[in-house]
């Protein structure tokens, strides 16, 4: 079972880190289909979420995120590439001025960038192609 464990200090006090870690376990529910829960603390939070092939936690303090995950055999062949887009968009997010709007945007970017992936082509283009039809003339 391959493992990552990740580990970033931040300056956004809990408040605005268990902001961040909520609204990252909702998208994670909706779109990676992780069942996500969350414990509160006075301290420090912990949000949970496991999915086939995947689980960890996320531990959120005042002034640190730390991400520990074990992915199954099947996600363990991709681990390398997996904990480097988890890097490269925390580290992305905690170098805005407010990485929940930075977020928030990225979200949105990722939404509008596969709708138009997935737009229908219209029902005109599916439609057969008539046969062209060739008479031979006729022998008199």
């Amino acid at each position: 079972m391959a493992e990552i464990t990740i580990v970033r200090e931040h300056a956004l006090g809990l408040e605005q880190a268990r902001k961040l870690a909520w609204r990252w376990a909702e998208v994670a529910q909706q779109k990676l289909q992780m069942a996500c829960s969350h414990v509160e603390g006075s301290t420090a939070d912990v949000v949970r979420f496991k999915r086939p092939g995947a689980h960890g936690e996320l531990k959120v303090t005042n002034d640190r995120f730390e991400l520990h995950a074990k992915l199954g055999m099947l996600l363990g062949v991709f681990k390398h590439r997996i904990e480097a887009e988890i890097v490269r968009n925390l580290d992305q997010l905690l170098a805005h001025e407010d990485p929940l709007h930075a977020f928030e945007q990225g979200v949105s970017r990722h939404e509008a960038k596969h709708a138009t992936r997935h737009v229908k082509p219209h029902v005109e283009s599916h439609k057969p192609m008539a046969k062209a039809v060739v008479k031979k003339p006729h022998k008199r």
